[in-house]
């Protein structure tokens, strides 16, 4: 029978836990120290310890500091509430198997406990790492539901339409989908509808001959071809011309694609995911997007929140994109201070979550001490305003709004006339006045 040590100084909340897992068939003791866990664990076996943080004699951090040092390798889980969960995450980079967030959901511990067993499993085969650990999805309730909900459509054959402000990870979700699809073994092609110049947009989706137009020096191949069995993911789709949809549809409909300049069909077996941060419903309204390809590409809506919509997301997030920069830049930060966390919460994160890996990696580089503080987020204003919400008093801070709208979204105009609260005309009129070359 798989035995449980619980490491916990509320005695009835221990007891509680105790009871609920003795009903699901382990053997579980509890201490209601770190010293008396000590004890325990040299005295009898134990296949994973579940640990409060704070204990009153020391932190569950020193429990597992404890057993490196005797090369113990008990599977710890640690319980914390949600005002520690930064120190929880540190837990984590100490060999935590994993945290739960007090008051624990019973299901969740269950599923938890049953994962840190399963690899806490001697002589098991090293896997690769999975590409979904490129990216965290989140454990805030709005997280939970998408990450449902993608795994409930992943393997259909249902076309996806992924609805999300700039920055938020639609690529991300679109390739998750693609890698728990029937399809997982076969391309995912992605292109950005934003970056093509309408001109060659049906040269990119559908490929061309040499000498269809003027600069086609040799045949193409289309991205409907390169992902044929497989998933094409189509981003920022609102920014596609009336000629274009009007291809899509057909090649949507008959299953079909005909290279620019050529007389020959080409059959292709492709799933279709796409995203947009606009509103294609008023585009419709507008006469600027197909209704009839809306509702092809539209079978099955997801929509993902903003991070500052997802506050329980915030710190794992930070220390998740800290662990990259790291790894990228050869240093070892441990973490951030309390007023950078204070911060990071409170700050609205315009630019979702690629505005927090941009400022997060440029804080790892700047940063001198073992943890991030305010010094290194200057880039976000301790008040949590945004730069949509700063006034455009004068000529010289508008210009200069502008500007750092530009810096943050790496220059794309779109996205930094979201950023500051106007449409893409005017800041290309701003642009124009200010004689800014962008």
């Amino acid at each position: 029978m798989t035995s449980i040590l619980i490491v916990e100084d509320d005695i009835t909340y221990a007891m509680m836990l105790k009871t609920w897992l003795g009903k699901q068939g382990f053997n579980v003791a509890s201490a209601s120290n770190i010293a008396r866990a000590q004890k325990y664990i040299e005295a009898e076996n134990v296949d994973l310890i579940l640990s409060d943080l704070r204990l009153p004699d020391r932190d569950g951090t020193d429990l597992l500091r404890w057993l490196a040092e005797r090369d113990l390798p008990v599977p710890l889980i640690i319980m914390t509430g949600y005002a520690d969960i930064q120190s929880a995450v540190q837990a984590m980079k100490l060999g935590a198997r994993d945290y739960v967030a007090k008051p624990v959901n019973p299901a969740e511990l269950l599923k938890k406990i049953q994962e840190a067993l399963q690899t806490a499993r001697p002589q098991a085969t090293p896997t690769a790492p999975s590409p979904a650990s490129d990216f965290l999805e989140g454990e805030s309730d709005a997280a939970r539901q998408l990450y449902n909900y993608v795994r409930l459509v992943a393997p259909t054959n249902m076309a996806v339409l992924i609805n999300g402000a700039s920055g938020t990870g639609k690529e991300y979700v679109a390739h998750r989908i693609h890698q728990l699809s029937k399809r997982a073994n076969h391309p995912f092609v992605a292109i950005d509808c934003g970056s093509i110049p309408k001109e060659l947009a049906a040269s990119e989706f559908f490929g061309h001959v040499k000498g269809a137009f003027t600069g086609a020096l040799a045949d193409k191949t289309g991205a409907f071809v390169e992902a044929n069995g497989g998933t094409i993911f189509l981003d920022e789709i609102g920014n596609l011309g009336y000629e274009v949809q009007i291809q899509l549809l057909r090649a949507l409909q008959e299953r079909k694609i005909r290279p620019v300049g050529s007389g020959k069909e080409i059959p292709v077996d492709v799933r279709l995911i796409s995203a947009t941060n606009e509103n294609l419903e008023q585009a419709i309204e507008k006469g600027a997007f197909r209704e009839d390809l809306y509702h092809r590409l539209n079978e099955f809506t997801l929509r993902i929140p903003p991070l500052k919509d997802r506050r329980e997301d915030i710190l794992l997030f930070a220390n998740f994109f800290l662990d990259q920069a790291n790894r990228e830049m050869d240093k070892q930060l441990v973490g951030f201070d309390d007023r950078a966390c204070r911060l990071l919460l409170d700050y609205a994160w315009p630019g979702n979550l690629r505005q927090m890996k941009n400022a997060i990696r440029r804080a790892t580089l700047l940063a001198t001490g073992k943890f991030i503080t305010p010094a290194e987020l200057s880039d976000l204003p301790e008040t949590g305003t945004s730069i949509a919400a700063l006034p455009l008093r004068n000529e010289e801070t508008e210009k200069q709004h502008i500007l750092e709208a530009l810096r943050q979204t790496g220059r794309n105009k779109s996205r930094a006339a979201q950023l500051l609260g106007i449409d893409r005309k005017t800041l290309y009129n701003k642009l124009k006045l200010y004689g800014i070359d962008a």
